[in-house]
């Protein structure tokens, strides 16, 4: 039998002196008692995976809004193949693979309803704006909650990595910077993917340059960008793709932000122009009345005002969630 002490001893002799091991983490905000037989960071995946804020990213928008078919992604399918693709990072590199896959779960917690066009609202209507990474500390901190405690009071290197999965600064743990790339290339591949299955773009219509460096299939670019980034990361106190195929991926990111994440045809499908009423119109309704929140956003109005506790509350929401709250807010009954 393995205890605790033991899977800490081996990290210690096995892993890579570069990883982090979970014996050396800073600690909880608030202390607990350890487990006899999980490591800090087993406890911390394993809170986030029986999260009710994981579970509400299957109701919640990747790139299609309400797809008509079975196989798009959703936020909670894109969560996943960021978790594989980081996890098999961490194992070939030999770092600290479930801080790697804390992190790679939690990333997204934050994420609105109705993928960035939501994200693109909020943080046009709210003093102070929006950002999914923030709000995701913001939901492991204390938004989540549990019998008697608030937050999941996850270890710093998590919520480090969390914070930091995008934007400017760099995770101070390499598993975080291994999520980090992870997530870009999970999105860029599976969004091409999506794309041609929704009919928005074809195969052929994808720039040539990059996808001769990258592969001409999700599987072959997904292995090949893994290869680059292990070879081109081992030993060295940072993460990294080599690179050619690190601007090949920036350019096929380019790419689906011009000729999909805007096309026409998926602004159609997604109907932007709905998404921000439905937004704006709800969290209009929550400042002009805060007692039809549920009770946890009461004692945010008390202590961080009315404005972060709407936020929370929309930021929180599924999809249909939102729609059904606006349909029931908004909508007169004989037209439903």
């Amino acid at each position: 039998m393995l205890k605790r002490v033991d899977i800490e001893n081996r990290e210690i002799e096995i892993l890579d002196e570069r990883a982090m091991k979970a014996v050396n983490t800073r600690g909880r905000a608030f202390p607990e008692e350890k487990c006899e037989y999980r490591t800090e960071f087993v406890r911390d995946r394993d809170r986030i995976i029986h999260s009710k804020a994981l579970r509400r990213l299957k109701h919640k928008t990747q790139v299609f809004l309400s797809p008509e078919g079975d196989h798009y992604r959703t936020r909670l399918t894109h969560t996943l193949e960021v978790s594989q693709v980081a996890r098999t990072i961490a194992r070939i590199l030999n770092y600290n693979e479930d801080l790697t896959e804390a992190i790679a779960l939690g990333h997204d917690l934050g994420h609105t309803p109705f993928g960035h066009n939501g994200e693109i609202v909020l943080n046009s209507i709210h003093p102070g704006g929006f950002k999914h990474n923030v709000q995701s500390l913001r939901v492991v901190e204390m938004l989540e909650t549990g019998k008697d405690k608030r937050g999941m009071n996850l270890t710093f290197e998590v919520k480090d990595g969390i914070l930091n999965h995008t934007g400017n600064v760099s995770p101070i743990t390499l598993e975080g910077q291994i999520v980090k790339l992870s997530d870009r290339i999970a999105y860029v591949n599976h969004d091409m993917d999506d794309a041609i299955r929704s009919g928005v773009i074809a195969a052929e219509d994808f720039p040539k340059e990059p996808l001769k460096i990258l592969g001409g299939s999700h599987s072959k670019r997904i292995n090949n960008l893994i290869e680059s980034l292990v070879n081109n990361s081992e030993g060295k106190d940072y993460i990294t793709l080599d690179e050619a195929k690190g601007a090949a991926l920036n350019e096929m990111r380019n790419f689906m932000f011009n000729k999909v994440y805007t096309s026409e045809r998926v602004k159609k499908a997604e109907d932007l122009n709905k998404v921000e009423v439905v937004i704006t119109s709800l969290y209009n309704y929550y400042i002009e009345n805060p007692e039809k929140m549920p009770k946890i956003y009461h004692e945010i109005v008390k202590t961080e005002g009315i404005n972060v506790a709407v936020k929370d509350y929309i930021a929180g929401m599924t999809d249909r969630y939102a729609l059904s709250e606006y349909t029931e807010l908004f909508v007169p009954k004989a037209w439903k």
